[in-house]
């Protein structure tokens, strides 16, 4: 299994299940940020058509190309369904953001064979390794 910084290093295309439109939340924050920071973000949002300059999908198995990460802006309880259509979807990560945590998420990422993040927050990871995506 890769480290958190590991899989942010390798990533360049990340799918964030419950991106928000509202700024003042860590679920459109964070996002934007990873954005600036030169990752492609794919927000999947059933109640918007476009985040962030790209179009939201309403599930991760309605998005048309892979993803590296799946991340995860939902409450625990629905982090064991996004962790089962990530792994249908053959997403090779999952990293559930800060404050979630899920034992059944992590027992399905492990039994899959799906690297797993959990109460870890993208943005806080993303600084303390010096990571960008940009040229």
């Amino acid at each position: 299994m890769r480290t958190a910084r590991q899989i942010l290093a390798d990533a360049a295309v990340i799918a964030v299940v419950g991106a928000s439109r509202d700024p003042a939340k860590a679920a459109h924050r964070v996002p934007a940020q990873m954005q600036r920071y030169g990752w492609r973000i794919i927000p999947v949002n059933p109640t918007v058509d476009e985040l962030f300059g790209e179009r939201a999908y309403p599930t991760l198995a309605d998005i048309p190309h892979p993803v590296d990460l799946v991340d995860v802006f939902r409450p625990a309880a629905d982090a064991v369904e996004v962790v089962r259509q990530a792994v249908a979807i053959g997403a090779p990560a999952v990293w559930l953001q800060l404050g979630i945590v899920s034992a059944e998420a992590r027992r399905i990422a492990e039994e899959a064979g799906v690297d797993y993040v959990e109460d870890r927050c993208l943005i806080v990871e993303r600084a303390a390794a010096n990571l960008t995506r940009l040229p």
